[in-house]
């Protein structure tokens, strides 16, 4: 199984990402451009990627005191996904941390990029917006 952890630093409060990150049906306001639409569906939400890509990802926790949402993704080419995301204080900004786990291990190139694009979004988006 492959584990891919990346972080983010974002001039913005931990309150005003979380805000975003907490509202599951809001992707993509979170990552704009990498993220193209979202649609909820009963614990779930079908989620449409910049590249075209489609994809169902079920809805495993929204904890609110850690600032924490995890999720798995289902269908497609992985037999096993499951990633969050958290929030935490950095100095006058936020730290985000995106951990996914995954099979094949040969897909960890291709997920790692698009993480790393989402998070390019996310800064994109959000640096040196205040508010909260």
């Amino acid at each position: 199984m492959a584990s891919i952890h990346r972080e983010v630093v974002i001039d913005c409060s931990p309150e005003q990402l979380w805000a975003v990150l907490r509202d599951f049906g809001a992707l993509a306001q979170l990552v704009p451009g990498f993220v193209v639409g979202t649609r909820l569906e009963e614990g779930a939400r079908i989620v449409t990627f910049g590249n075209g890509a489609v994809v169902r990802e079920l809805l495993v926790d929204i904890d609110e005191e850690r600032r924490r949402v995890a999720w798995s993704a289902t269908g497609g080419t992985l037999s096993h996904h499951n990633a969050s995301f958290q929030v935490f204080p950095e100095g006058k900004g936020t730290r985000g941390v995106w951990i996914a786990d995954l099979l094949p291990s040969e897909a960890a190139p291709r997920i790692a990029a698009m993480i790393e694009q989402g998070l390019a979004a996310m800064k994109k988006a959000f640096d040196g917006k205040r508010g909260g």
